[in-house]
């Protein structure tokens, strides 16, 4: 084993151990539970690595550093997330590879998503992402709709050819009423969640929780939790 391999291996264990921990404080199974590794600004020898060690879900957040890579890992059995926010220029490239898209946040985005899944005959999940710092109508300084926009975007997408709908994501907000408050953040995202399945059961991915507040986000319900520098270390800086 090289000492990468080795590095990603003690990492991972890590990361599902306070994975599996969370879980068993909730009541909830392992199962439940999927960890997504997100290697943004990380290569593609190391996505190649963490599908040695058994990782199936990985995330990217820029288009121009996720499509080289997706493609250089074609061969592998792996879900890519795409969790960044997207702009419509990058859509045709983005449902080239993407299995699943998490930051859907606007109408605009869904009709090209749509036009682009249908143009690559590929069917793609979407998440709605929510910002729980948004005023009614406006998006999240992180990206993001604001929680009043779910019911008309979800509708949106289950209506779009191409595009299913998977549920929703969202980040922790660092301003608003939940700014600090973590654990309440993904709390309201799950009581979002059970009102979207009230219209769309199969819109069960709660995505939510990262390195630093999996734990809390596992306790509030989350399916999916999104860990970068946990697994892979301190990011290097993008010049």
């Amino acid at each position: 084993m090289t000492d990468r391999k080795a590095e990603l291996a003690e990492s991972l264990a890590r990361v599902e151990g306070r994975i599996g921990a969370a879980c068993a404080a909730a009541g909830r199974a392992r199962e439940e539970v999927t960890l997504i590794v997100v290697t943004k600004t990380y290569p593609a020898s190391d996505v190649r690595l963490l599908a040695d060690l058994g990782v199936r879900h990985v995330a990217e957040n820029r288009d121009q550093d996720a499509a080289p890579k997706a493609a250089a890992c074609a061969d592998l059995p792996l879900t890519w997330h795409f969790v960044g926010q997207l702009q419509t220029n990058k859509v045709r490239s983005v449902a080239g590879y993407a299995h699943i898209v998490q930051s859907v946040d606007r109408p605009k985005l869904v009709t090209a998503l749509s036009a682009a899944a249908r143009g690559a005959g590929r069917e793609l999940g979407c998440l709605v992402q929510i910002a729980l710092d948004a005023e009614a109508g406006e998006r999240g300084s992180r990206g993001g709709a604001a929680p009043e926009q779910l019911a008309e975007l979800a509708d949106l997408v289950a209506a779009a050819p191409g595009l299913r709908i998977d549920g929703l994501m969202t980040v922790a907000p660092l301003a608003g009423q939940f700014a600090g408050r973590e654990q309440a953040a993904f709390e309201q995202l799950v009581e979002l969640s059970s009102r979207l399945r009230a219209d769309h059961p199969g819109a069960t991915m709660v995505s939510a929780g990262m390195s630093a507040d999996l734990e809390l986000a596992v306790a509030a319900g989350a399916t999916h939790v999104r860990v970068g520098t946990a697994v892979l270390g301190a990011r290097p800086r993008l010049g």
